[in-house]
């Protein structure tokens, strides 16, 4: 396996990287509070504030709508974090797009509670992904670049924890500023700059020889190249696949909770959406912790991504056969188990499946394709199932794809 060239000491540049690179003190902390606020952005904006301000605006046309505006921002997401990646790389610095990322966020947020038409809202959100997936193409190559891979179990559960606690504690803001979305949004848009503060105020950047610049023909070739490589490909399929299905059903939770389960008397959708995150949230913390460290322990990485993708889709179908209150709580519980597994454990997976260590950023960058693409093809694919069918067939769309994202591990090689 090729070394990256050293970062910020004396040795001499060599093709190959240190075969077991010292994390930063603190860096584990760091993650999971850099993690922890772009998923509360993530998810508060994604989860309520957006399908409040689009049904605010058009509430006839809300699940159209709102599957329009995820596609098409989502389409940024997906150019913006392969292309920051690959500058971050090419600059040799990581936190100086950390915090350009965090600080542009307040901006956008600021900007995207200030618009009052779907059109405005597509354009602001769009511009929301772009500075966000700056942040986190470089947060990502984080791991890869510093932790050795005997650790990166427990390093991939430091950041899987920012998922669940990110969640809720995004749903918990939003849920509050519920009839103050401007102020959500912008309380949202500070926390992810007070952590990119934070992370590269504490975190000693790891530098590395800057990279020639390529032209733009090389650089698409290089994309699509690195998922020639069967491993990666493979853990990319998979990841989609899980993604995809994950984000068809969880992106239209709150209007699911509106039109779909009958809830308590006097249970509000948005207070239902402020107790279902906490409790997924738990369960995928649990996960995440005792994934990652297990995986590590034991060495295996396939067996848990595979079981954890499996049971993803046996969450899916609870509230297929139990569309109530209780069985919502159901899934919630199983979901965050399965998908806080397998988001940990995958993660330790595919920084060991990488192709080349000096391009980490850019390959991380492709591979979080398969987080943001399948947020294009999910809000106009679910907005079509439900129009046709309702929320029933939706989940158990979702369930046929985290079954075929378990089968995806299988052919990986190079990994346990």
């Amino acid at each position: 396996m090729a070394l990256s060239p050293t970062r910020d000491d004396d040795r001499p540049v060599d093709d190959t990287p240190d075969p077991a690179p010292t994390p930063t003190r603190g860096l584990l902390p760091l993650l999971f509070t850099g993690n922890t606020a772009m998923y509360a952005l993530y998810i508060g904006v994604g989860g309520v504030l957006l399908p409040l301000q689009i049904e605010h605006i058009d509430p006839a046309a809300k699940v159209a709508n709102l599957g329009l505006v995820g596609g098409v921002s989502a389409v940024f997401a997906t150019l913006f974090n392969p292309f920051a990646g690959a500058m971050s790389d090419r600059s040799g610095r990581r936190n100086p797009w950390i915090l350009g990322g965090g600080l542009a966020a307040v901006g956008a947020m600021a900007l995207l509670g200030a618009v009052n038409t779907v059109l405005l809202v597509a354009i602001a959100w769009c511009l929301g992904q772009a500075v966000m997936n700056c942040y986190q193409a470089a947060l990502t190559s984080v791991v890869p670049d510093r932790v050795p891979a005997a650790r990166r179990g427990a390093a991939s559960a430091a950041v899987g924890l920012g998922l669940p606690v990110g969640s809720t504690v995004g749903v918990l803001i939003a849920s509050a500023l519920s009839d103050r979305y401007r102020t959500g949004y912008l309380v949202l848009g500070l926390l992810v700059a007070a952590a990119a503060v934070l992370f590269t105020a504490g975190a000693r950047e790891r530098r590395m020889p800057p990279k020639r610049p390529v032209p733009l023909r090389e650089q698409a070739a290089a994309f699509l190249g690195v998922l020639k490589v069967p491993d990666f490909r493979w853990a990319f399929i998979g990841r989609a696949l899980l993604v995809l299905g994950y984000f068809a059903v969880v992106g239209y939770q709150l209007y699911v909770l509106q039109d779909h389960i009958a809830l308590p008397d006097g249970l509000e959708p948005t207070e239902a959406v402020a107790v279902l995150t906490p409790v997924s949230s738990i369960a995928m913390a649990l996960s995440t912790v005792v994934g990652g460290v297990l995986s590590d322990r034991l060495d295996r990485r396939k067996l848990f991504v595979g079981c954890s993708a499996a049971l993803s889709a046996l969450s899916l179908l609870i509230p297929v056969f139990s569309p109530t209150w209780a069985g919502m709580l159901a899934f919630s519980v199983v979901n965050g188990l399965a998908f806080g597994c397998f988001m940990a454990v995958d993660t330790a997976l595919v920084t060991m499946v990488l192709p080349r260590a000096e391009d980490a950023a850019r390959d991380m960058g492709v591979l979080n394709i398969a987080n943001a693409g399948p947020q294009i093809v999910a809000p106009f694919v679910a907005s079509a199932v439900v129009s046709l069918g309702g929320y029933t067939p939706l989940f158990l769309f979702g369930a046929v794809l985290a079954v075929l994202g378990a089968l995806a591990v299988r052919p990986i090689r190079g990994v346990r």
